[in-house]
């Protein structure tokens, strides 16, 4: 496997695998990187759609992305996916998907022109006293000492922020800036969380940092990301002949290992509830997503909160990684991110409206008309003074394509389950979903005396309770995180959000076909090259606009950071003058 750019690689079909005939690929899990797997194989790999077969430890795939309408429950998304442009190998992906709404155009094409007829960008990012525009004006506010400290993490090595935090690297200042809203409740970091992941994102999106305050940066389906994604995955594989098993939980992969070299020999699992072996040979690959954000996902009610998962490390997929890694130190250590569900966990909650008053509250805070069918938030409104730091969001409605033409289905979530709301006096993860339905209508100016009612007969609410969905920005070290194929391997890789790859970031779609990719183009040898990560963090205009953007158009005589005092002495600018630098800085408003 080798990573390339340009369009020669993309545009590029390989000649088909050497032996390929003869092989055959087991898939643990039906996620996005298990399906991207699974097509992969197919188009590029050229595998027979009946020698690969997708081993499903539930009765529907999809893995985290879901969104389903549950006969007794109702509407439910557990989370929502945001995508730009240069996610590379998820589009490379999409592009040979065919739509299942409109014949002869890909998944990508309908995405595509989606996003160029009705653009995403938010016109309320944050909220405050009860529906008010928190008025952050697109501006980070970041002092010159957060400033630099996020030029020091920036240019930190990799290794030198090993089980390092957030906190361990920023301050209060910091803390108190729009910027630090921006993207802890864009991309929900904790203050716990990994330096070396927020650094990582920091650089894979940097230009994308003008984006952030209005959400302009990101793309979204139609509807939800099952339905957009994942149903059209399965259709092309299924007409591929590709087996689908459902109701069976692998347990463990055990190893042969002989010199260096390490051979999966044996898939152990309980289908139906009983054991069963499938046994092995070289030829025979194999493809297991290790761990999971939404393992262990518990629901509730209008009148019942989710239960609470407090054993750290339950679950089929945690328990699978485990029995893996236990056999060899190259197969990661899965403790160090399902180990404290504490600073794991968030809940999330689906509000589906019924009554007629609601949707003008949510209209006056997105300045916009919910029922438009177009962009409606453009992204989560952040209640900024909200005890829970909840957040919410309506993407494109429907968001379901059976979803009645007067309902509203709203996303909310909150960062700090475990202290008592504003309204509701108890903590998100012991509220019903009526009490969430209570918290969110106050935090959008529903006069009080109305709360209750209006929570009762005009909004149905499952809250979902995540006890590891943050897991991977758990702080950690070289290793922890297996290879996409850990060395010696010769027919198994790792895949998803819990396998290491280059330079790119967790917590994406883009991940889960990237490591997709790497895998099966490593086990299969095939010829093309796997796109590189976007190299925008070596773009000198990249970097010159997003520091533009990041002081708030000051100008850099007017800061005192160490790192630009060389192109603000007098002398330089001399220098300068007339020259492709002066332009530059002049076209980026920093001078």
């Amino acid at each position: 496997m080798y990573y390339s750019n340009g369009n020669y690689e993309a545009f590029a079909r390989p000649e088909k695998p050497e032996g390929v005939d003869r092989k055959s690929a087991y898939l643990v899990g039906s996620g996005l990187a298990s399906l991207a797997a699974a097509c992969f194989l197919v188009r590029d790999g050229q595998m027979k759609g009946e020698h690969i077969h997708i081993l499903e430890e539930l009765a529907l795939p999809g893995g985290a992305c879901d969104g389903i309408n549950d006969p007794q429950r109702g509407f439910i998304v557990r989370g929502g996916r945001e995508m730009e442009n240069h996610f590379e190998c998820l589009w490379d992906l999409f592009r040979s998907i065919p739509s299942i709404e409109t014949e002869g155009v890909s998944v990508l094409d309908e995405y595509y022109w989606l996003n160029k007829h009705d653009p995403n960008y938010s016109l309320m990012r944050a909220s405050v006293n009860r529906g008010e525009d928190a008025h952050t004006d697109g501006k980070f506010a970041l002092s010159d000492k957060a400033a630099a400290e996020i030029v020091k993490l920036f240019f930190t090595k990799n290794e030198d922020l090993y089980d390092k935090t957030i906190d361990d690297v920023f301050d209060e200042e910091f803390y108190s800036s729009n910027f630090w809203l921006y993207w802890q409740t864009m991309f929900a970091f904790e203050k716990w969380h990994s330096a070396l992941e927020m650094k990582l994102y920091i650089q894979r999106f940097i230009h994308h940092i003008g984006g952030l305050p209005d959400f302009s940066a990101l793309k979204f389906t139609k509807y939800n990301q099952y339905e957009s994604l994942i149903l059209p995955m399965v259709k092309y594989l299924e007409g591929h002949n590709v087996d689908f098993q459902y109701g069976v939980q692998v347990q463990n992969v055990l190893f042969e290992k002989s010199g260096g070299k390490k051979v999966a020999r044996q898939i152990q699992c309980l289908r139906d509830g009983r054991e069963e072996r499938i046994d092995l040979l070289e030829d025979d690959l194999v493809f297991v997503t290790n761990g999971s954000c939404t393992e262990n996902s518990t629901l509730g009610d209008d009148d019942h909160a989710p239960a609470q998962t407090t054993q750290n490390g339950e679950g089929g997929c945690w328990q699978l990684w485990k029995n893996i890694a236990a056999q060899d130190p190259a197969f990661g250590r899965p403790e160090k991110f399902c180990g404290n569900i504490p600073k794991t966990n968030w809940e999330s909650a689906t509000i589906t409206t019924l009554d007629g008053r609601i949707p003008p509250y949510i209209q006056k805070m997105c300045k916009r008309d919910p029922f438009s069918g177009k962009v409606v938030t453009g992204g989560i409104i952040t209640v900024k003074d909200s005890s829970w730091l909840m957040s919410f969001t309506l993407n494109r409605q429907p968001h379901f394509k059976e979803q009645p033409k007067d309902q509203l289905v709203v996303w909310v979530y909150g960062l700090y389950t475990d202290v008592p709301g504003d309204y509701v006096k108890k903590p998100m993860r012991q509220c019903t979903g009526r009490e969430i339905t209570m918290e969110w209508l106050y935090h959008m100016g529903v006069p009080e005396e109305e709360i209750p009612e209006l929570a009762a007969t005009g909004a149905h609410c499952i809250p979902c309770m995540m006890p590891y969905i943050t897991a991977f920005f758990m702080p950690r070290t070289a290793g922890d995180r297996p290879k996409v194929v850990p060395e010696g391997c010769v027919n198994f890789a790792f895949i998803g959000q819990f396998a290491d790859t280059v330079r790119d970031t967790v917590f994406t779609t883009e991940y889960s076909v990237r490591t997709a990719m790497e895998a099966v183009y490593t086990l299969l040898d095939v010829d093309r090259g796997v796109p590189e990560v976007f190299n925008s963090c070596y773009d000198v205009r990249v970097l010159l606009d997003s520091t533009s953007k990041m002081m708030d158009g000051k100008k850099l005589t007017d800061i005192k950071l160490p790192f630009l005092a060389g192109l603000v002495e007098k002398a330089t600018m001399k220098k300068i003058s007339g020259t492709v630098i002066e332009e530059l800085l002049a076209r980026y408003h920093l001078i």
